[in-house]
């Protein structure tokens, strides 16, 4: 159980350990081939140390790793260089805590996001109105550029749902989500209505457990499972807390979360009647 830095410095160095195994190299043979020494090698693969992504480029290319997509994830895993070669976020680096940056960098590169949500609508669900509601209330008393700053963030996330390919989000709410009246009547009306629309985009599921099915697997509170493409070796589980947020890396704790992720699927409503539902409560059923 470790928090976001640690834990992608770890992840970063397992895949590159296992590209070079798998390049038939020792660590001092590689070490040789970009000029380091072994020490150096040993650091970034056991995740003591980060890496920046022009080293990371380099034992790729000596690992002979030609898998574009595979490459950027890494590099992605690196962090920013100092050569203006960074990602839109970087924009608010003195506004965003690290934990909340490691989360839109992994976000950005993963294929596949399943999330459990038991009081608010998913961020990259969330109308404009919506989020800053839900903005105001969890930085209360924050100065209006701020608020206004962290709700500019919030939709820029949502490019992922637009990308070529699009993040593949299944989501299943809690019925509380939707009942619970964020930003009077007409703000959730609207968030219902965007939810009936987003739910009809092929690469987005949205079921919801209603009150009926009682106690669950979720109650216990909301989780973010993040696939990604080319490994599975890099997928991580995040939960968020009131100040930070906790990466779960071990196999067991993705099995454990996969597994909850499905029964809570099994229970809720079918996307087809999760529709119906939605439109019951906009009309106040």
């Amino acid at each position: 159980m470790q928090y976001g830095p640690a834990v992608r410095r770890r992840k970063l160095g397992a895949e590159l350990r296992a590209l070079r195994a798998r390049a038939g190299l020792k660590s001092g043979e590689a070490a040789r081939l970009v000029g380091w020494h072994q020490s150096k090698v040993s650091r970034i693969e056991t995740g003591r140390s980060g890496v920046k992504p022009a080293d990371v480029e380099l034992l790729l290319d000596a690992y002979d790793v030609r898998d574009a997509e595979l490459r950027e994830l890494l590099v992605v895993l690196a962090g920013s260089d100092d050569n203006g070669r960074h990602h839109w976020w970087h924009a608010y680096r003195g506004l965003l805590p690290s934990t909340y940056s490691d989360f839109i960098s992994l976000e950005s590169q993963a294929s596949v996001m399943r999330t459990l949500e038991n009081s608010v609508v998913p961020g990259l669900l969330q109308t404009p109105e919506y989020a800053r509601e839900v903005t105001l209330a969890a930085v209360d008393g924050a100065p209006d550029d701020k608020v206004d700053a962290l709700v500019e963030v919030r939709l820029a996330r949502q490019d992922v749902l637009r990308s070529n390919p699009p993040l593949r989000l299944s989501a299943v709410l809690d019925e509380a989500a939707l009942r619970r009246t964020v930003g009077g009547p007409e703000v959730m009306a609207r968030q219902l209505d965007h939810l009936r629309e987003a739910a009809h985009l092929p690469h987005v599921r949205i079921q919801v457990l209603p009150f009926g099915v009682g106690a669950h697997v979720g109650v216990t509170g909301p989780f973010v499972i993040f696939s990604f493409p080319s490994t599975s070796d890099l997928d991580v589980v995040v939960l968020d807390h009131l100040t930070s947020s906790l990466y779960l890396e071990r196999k067991e704790d993705l099995q454990a979360y996969s597994e909850a992720f499905d029964s809570l699927q099994v229970h809720a409503l079918s996307p087809e009647e999760t529709l119906d539902f939605i439109a019951g409560v906009a009309h106040g059923a």
